[in-house]
C-alpha cells in the first residue's frame, strides 16, 4: 500500500466527519465549545482508524494474505531497503567505470525486485533466495571490495583478490537477473499463454478466410 494515498484517504474521510460531529453537537446538541471539539476529535479519530482498518484488510484480502505473512514480508522488505541503500552507497564509491556501470545493473535489478514484491507482497515469496541470501553477498562483496580497491598501494595478492572479487560480482547479477525472472515467472507464462491463444485465433480466422475464397471461386 503507497503510506501517502493512505494517509490521504484517512484524512479525506476523518476530517469532514470531525467537521460535522462538531457542528451537530454545538449547534443541533447545544454542547458547549470543549465537549464539541472532544466529540469532534474523538469521531474523526475513530473515522481515521476505520478507514485504515477497511484498507488494510481490502488489501490483504486482495493480495490473498493474512495479516502475520503480510508483516513477515513486510519486515523483511524493510530490511533490504537498508541493505539496497548500504549497496546504492558502496557503488557510488567505486571509482573504476566499468565496475561501477556493472554494479549500477546489480542495483538496478536489485530495486526492481524490491519494487515488484512491495507492490504485490506475494511475489516476495518467488524471490527469497534474492532477499535471503544474494542481497546479503552482493552488499558484503561491494563493501569489500570498495575497501580494498581504496587501499594505497596494493600487492600482487590484493590485485588477484579485486580481480576475482569483480568476477564473483558479475556472477551475482546475472543471478540476481535470474531472481528477477523468477518473480516476474507468473507474467511471462501468462504472456506467453495469451501469444498462443492470439496465434490460434489468427490461424482459425485464416483457415476460415481460405475457406470461404474457395467456396467463392467453385
Amino acid at each position: 500500500m503507497n503510506p501517502f494515498l493512505v494517509f490521504v484517504t484517512r484524512m479525506f474521510f476523518a476530517i469532514p466527519t470531525a467537521a460535522v460531529i462538531w457542528l451537530v453537537s454545538m449547534f443541533a446538541f447545544n454542547q458547549n465549545f470543549l465537549l464539541s471539539t472532544a466529540y469532534s476529535v474523538g469521531g474523526g479519530i475513530f473515522i481515521y482508524w476505520a478507514v485504515s482498518a477497511f484498507l488494510s484488510f481490502r488489501f490483504l484480502k486482495k493480495h490473498g494474505l493474512s495479516r502475520k505473512e503480510y508483516q513477515y514480508i513486510k519486515k523483511n522488505l524493510n530490511e533490504a531497503k537498508q541493505k539496497i541503500s548500504r549497496l546504492q552507497k558502496a557503488l557510488f564509491s567505486i571509482r573504476q567505470i566499468p565496475s561501477l556501470k556493472k554494479g549500477i545493473e546489480l542495483l538496478r535489478v536489485s530495486r526492481r525486485i524490491h519494487s515488484l514484491a512491495k507492490k504485490e507482497p506475494k511475489r516476495f515469496y518467488k524471490a527469497e533466495r534474492f532477499f535471503f541470501s544474494h542481497l546479503d553477498s552482493a552488499v558484503e562483496l561491494t563493501e569489500k571490495y570498495v575497501f580494498l580497491s581504496a587501499q594505497p598501494k596494493k600487492t600482487y595478492e590484493l590485485e588477484q583478490s579485486l580481480s576475482e572479487t569483480r568476477r564473483t560480482l558479475e556472477e551475482l547479477t546475472n543471478t540476481v537477473e535470474k531472481d528477477l525472472y523468477q518473480v516476474l515467472s507468473d507474467d511471462i507464462d501468462h504472456l506467453n499463454f495469451e501469444i498462443d491463444v492470439a496465434k490460434h485465433s489468427f490461424k482459425m480466422i485464416e483457415e476460415s478466410q481460405l475457406i470461404d475464397e474457395s467456396g467463392k471461386y467453385k
